[in-house]
């Protein structure tokens, strides 16, 4: 099961950089970003979850839930900067650091949460839960905001129509509901499923 998944979620990374490099506009970038940090990820992180590989696993006092949701957090919202999101649309390299650092921090995030042997993965998911429900908050709020807003926010995008025929201002309200069903999707599902874990858990040790 582990071994599908490490190959699931290997198989999903360059699916998600191709999103995120071809001409589909900001659909195709949010899609990019959300299959490393919100599809990929989780599946590598269970893949890898016990192992030698385990960030979580190696570094129990640093890699937490808490603390890498919010180093998670950092990364989302800091490459949505429209100034950043320019330097991404001009120069591949960026393009290359950004996934890779989406993918790094929803690996971190989703290993932190899965629990290691050394820390205690019950109590680790019980904090887990807290940090998936963050994480889904935080992506639901920039979601809505740029799919929200009455005007198109990255330069590079407002100049070129987008591949499958949207305006610039469609083009952008679509990703934001991109962002909204896989990203905040993703977590807040995985946040319910581990505590309908920690839940049976607790019950059956009473």
């Amino acid at each position: 099961m582990r071994r599908a998944s490490l190959v699931l979620g290997a198989v999903l990374v360059p699916l998600g950089w191709a999103f995120a490099a071809a001409p589909l506009g900001m659909v195709g970038h949010m899609a990019g970003h959300m299959i490393a940090v919100a599809v990929a990820a989780p599946f590598l992180a269970y893949g890898i979850a016990g192992s030698r590989f385990d960030p979580a696993e190696r570094w129990p006092a640093v890699v937490t839930p808490l603390v890498m949701s919010l180093v998670e957090l950092v990364v989302v919202w800091l490459w949505h900067l429209p100034a950043l999101r320019l330097r991404v649309d001009m120069q591949p390299l960026a393009l290359l650091i950004e996934q890779a650092s989406f993918l790094g921090a929803g690996l971190l995030l989703w290993s932190a949460v899965l629990g290691t042997q050394t820390g205690g993965a019950t109590d680790r998911r019980v904090s887990g839960v807290a940090a998936m429900l963050l994480t889904s908050m935080h992506m639901t709020l920039l979601g809505a905001l740029i799919g929200l807003a009455p005007r198109p926010l990255y330069a590079m995008m407002a100049m070129h129509p987008s591949a499958h025929g949207l305006d610039p201002l469609e083009d952008q309200q679509l990703g934001g509901v991109v962002m909204l069903m896989i990203g905040a999707a993703s977590y807040f599902l995985g946040g319910l499923a581990m505590l309908g874990g920690v839940l049976k858990t607790r019950s059956a040790t009473a």
